[in-house]
């Protein structure tokens, strides 16, 4: 368990607090110097991908691409436990998740972004807690993004003048399929706003590193239920994604820019009254798992 880095610059490293996860089409930053590649051996395996640390903006960031470089995990087989744990390892206190979606409301059009403040589950099988092998917890997930992030990240998106919906609810399908039609009708009917096929999984193991998560939701089709887009193919998704690209990432500098240093939230402390099992009775391999995780609640 740890860390091995490929250094490509001379600076003193400053320690990560900003991690970035990039989805379908955004496979690396711009913009980043004093770059090195970090290879994360976490408790819960490997990550998709070395993460790219650097400065972006004066500030130290950590990139991971969701699916590796190349696109080589479908949603079903990404190991997001890895993929939070190796943020939390290397000192992220914030992740900001870039990701694409099918909207499911007419106006919600391909090319905007939404930053949604609620999800809706529909994935099945999926390891979606670090706990469990002889330790129980319950963290609060009544409001699954954070508030202060969210928020941070909808006012980038004004300020470079990207068309930008606060709020809404994500629907997190299992795929690889697209939805059916019957599918994609229901989640409209239920209120739903956008759909996708990750990052609900990732929002719940943040809640419980106690790390900020929030979503940049780029919108890159109708999914299937609109009349004028009867059927979502990856040409027209990809199309969308080349577009959007640009935006996303000027997004992730103006964020990285106005962060501040204090977390104005309840992320910080979601596991200090979550942990249910007596300390006295956690196996010894257990504590030992989840040290990079809750270590501190744990002793």
């Amino acid at each position: 368990m740890g860390a091995k880095t490929k250094s490509r610059g001379k600076r003193a490293a400053d320690p990560v607090r900003i991690g970035i996860i990039g989805g379908s089409g955004l496979y690396s930053i711009e913009g980043l110097s004093d770059v090195k590649e970090v290879r994360v051996h976490t408790p819960f395996g490997d990550p998709s991908d070395a993460i790219v640390v650097g400065l972006l903006d004066g500030k130290r960031v950590a990139f991971l691409a969701r699916h590796g470089r190349g696109h080589r995990f479908s949603p079903s087989d990404i190991n997001y436990r890895a993929n939070i744990c190796a943020m939390k390892m290397l000192g992220a206190e914030r992740v900001i998740s870039v990701s694409a979606v099918g909207s499911l409301r007419e106006e919600l059009r391909p090319l905007d972004f939404l930053v949604p403040d609620q999800f809706f589950d529909r994935t099945r099988g999926r390891i979606a807690t670090f706990f469990g092998g002889g330790v129980v917890a319950h963290v609060g997930f009544d409001k699954p993004t954070c508030t202060q992030l969210s928020r941070l990240l909808a006012d980038a998106c004004d300020r470079i003048r990207v068309n930008v919906h606060r709020g809404g609810t994500y629907v997190c399908m299992e795929g690889p399929q697209f939805s059916t039609l019957a599918e994609s009708h229901t989640y409209r009917k239920h209120g739903f706003d956008v759909i996708g096929m990750t990052n609900l999984t990732e929002a719940k193991l943040a809640r419980e590193a106690e790390l900020c998560y929030a979503t940049v939701a780029m919108i890159t089709d109708y999914d299937c239920w609109h009349a004028a887009h009867s059927s979502v193919t990856v040409a027209q998704i990809i199309e969308n994604l080349t577009r959007n690209a640009e935006n996303a990432r000027n997004v992730i500098h103006e964020v990285v820019k106005a962060m501040p240093d204090a977390r104005e939230c309840k992320c910080c402390a979601a596991l200090a009254h979550a942990i249910l099992t007596d300390r006295k009775v956690i196996p010894a391999a257990a504590k030992k798992r989840l040290a990079p995780i809750a270590g501190k609640y744990l002793s």
